[in-house]
């Protein structure tokens, strides 16, 4: 288990190609996962007048906020110490309230840092 202590938090979005555009972003290294948060997703006024939406987007399918895990890699830029490695997930969650965004992005951070391996997949049966 990672202590909380050597949880590493870093300022900007783990994940997501328009991360840059969330106001709400939290990226924390926990043992060799990343656990990545984001939502709040705003594309800017040219897009709400388009589209006619108000508010915020959803950054998924029913969803305002999303936690994913990745596994993580060492990065050279001192900002960001941990890189995602790989753009598949590893876990996930979604959420349309940032309270229960930042609850389960902790509980994600709680969870994977007892984790130290992959999970194994169950095996895959040929169908006939």
């Amino acid at each position: 288990m990672i202590d909380k202590s050597e949880w590493v938090w870093m300022p900007h979005a783990g994940h997501f190609i328009c991360g840059h555009l969330c106001r709400f972003k939290l990226n924390t290294r926990v043992g060799r996962w990343i656990v990545s948060t984001v939502g709040e997703y705003d594309p800017g006024k040219a897009v709400r007048k388009i589209t006619g939406q108000a508010g915020f987007s959803e950054i998924g399918c029913g969803r305002l906020y999303e936690t994913m895990v990745f596994p993580a890699s060492k990065s050279d830029n001192p900002c960001c110490p941990w890189t995602i490695e790989s753009g598949v997930n590893i876990d996930f969650a979604g959420y349309n309230d940032p309270g229960l965004a930042y609850e389960g992005h902790l509980a994600m951070c709680d969870k994977w840092c007892r984790i130290d391996e992959l999970p194994k997949k169950e095996e895959e049966h040929d169908l006939p």
